[in-house]
């Protein structure tokens, strides 16, 4: 490795399978596009459409969706030599339906385990780990075993080197549950909701930022008011703590006392899944940067807005003129 990468992600990789119908159910849809997908490798490509050096550490299986994924990755200009096969399980699939503006369910076939969740420690490389610029992990990848260790050991190695990000993810499905946190999926939310919160809370004893939705930092914190939230986080050990709340904006607060609550960029949603990975790509893009608060989180939620009028997530990222495009007509 000549010099550090700007951001190395690692977690979740998989095949989107995403109607080319709006408005359709899955039972009725007739025609699909294949895209690259996983939030962690999206996050990736996001930064990288912005001209950043990337790369991923994750896995697929060992068949031809896992051969395009690596392709999908060259062909964006991620590195994906951290991306190796496993060969006990498929790559996996996400399915979605798209019913503009706000409903968008998901379907995920990780079954038996997803190639993601078998990262092992030993594999890390860890200087690189700890070299880059930015090291981003995420929420599912702590939901099992051996992708758990591994999270953490990469954290350990790491030792809040530069920017670590905690990108809070949560999919309770991964933990035995359903719905969100607290406000629905009943016994079995609440139930993974407890099972998660002692793995994120290692999680961000080694990370300087943390970035989630209500929901997501309930499950980190036990509370939901946003303030309450990033306060919360900065308590657990984070230097900024980036609480995305819909269509009432983004909140960032940091430990020397700044703060930014910025209100959404309007825009006509087509599909509102991919926009979360190009804020935190755009998040990546400023932190790298050294930008303020108020104009790196006005530029993440552009990039989001923009990636939320498009159909797909990964190919959907914008360049750096897009959003600079974007936010002067905004």
């Amino acid at each position: 490795m000549t010099e550090p990468y700007d951001l190395i992600t690692m977690g979740r990789i998989g095949v989107d399978i995403y109607p080319l119908d709006i408005g359709v159910p899955l039972a009725r849809v007739e025609t699909f596009g294949k895209f690259l997908g996983g939030s962690a490798t999206n996050v990736a490509v996001a930064a990288a459409r912005l001209g950043r050096r990337c790369a991923v550490i994750s896995r697929t299986g060992r068949d031809p969706f896992g051969d395009y994924l690596h392709q999908a990755l060259r062909d964006f200009g991620v590195d994906d030599r951290w991306v190796t096969p496993v060969d006990a399980y498929p790559t996996p699939v996400t399915f979605c339906e798209i019913f503009p503006p706000d409903d968008f369910p998901l379907y995920f076939y990780r079954r038996p385990k997803a190639p993601d969740l078998v990262i092992r420690p030993e594999e890390l490389d860890q200087d690189a780990i700890r070299a880059a610029r930015i090291f981003w992990i995420t929420g599912t990848g702590l939901c099992e075993e051996p992708s758990r260790s591994a999270t953490l050991a990469a954290l350990e190695a790491r030792a809040k080197a530069g920017v670590t990000v905690f990108d809070l993810d949560w999919r309770p499905m991964f933990w035995g549950g359903e719905g969100g946190a607290s406000k629905d999926g009943g016994t079995s939310g609440v139930a993974a909701m407890a099972a998660a919160r002692p793995y994120y809370e290692a999680a961000l004893r080694h990370a300087t930022v943390a970035v989630g939705n209500v929901d997501e930092a309930e499950v980190a914190t036990g509370v939901r008011d946003p303030e309450a939230c990033a306060r919360a986080l900065l308590d657990m050990g984070v230097e900024l703590a980036v609480i995305k709340q819909g269509p009432k904006g983004v909140l960032a607060v940091h430990r020397d006392g700044r703060t930014a609550e910025v209100p959404p960029t309007p825009v006509e949603v087509v599909n509102g899944l991919g926009a979360g990975d190009s804020f935190g790509g755009s998040l990546c893009h400023g932190l790298l940067g050294g930008w303020e608060l108020e104009p790196m989180m006005r530029y993440a939620n552009a990039a989001g807005a923009i990636v939320a009028s498009r159909l797909a997530c990964s190919s959907a990222m914008p360049t750096a003129a897009e959003v600079d495009a974007f936010l002067a007509e905004w």
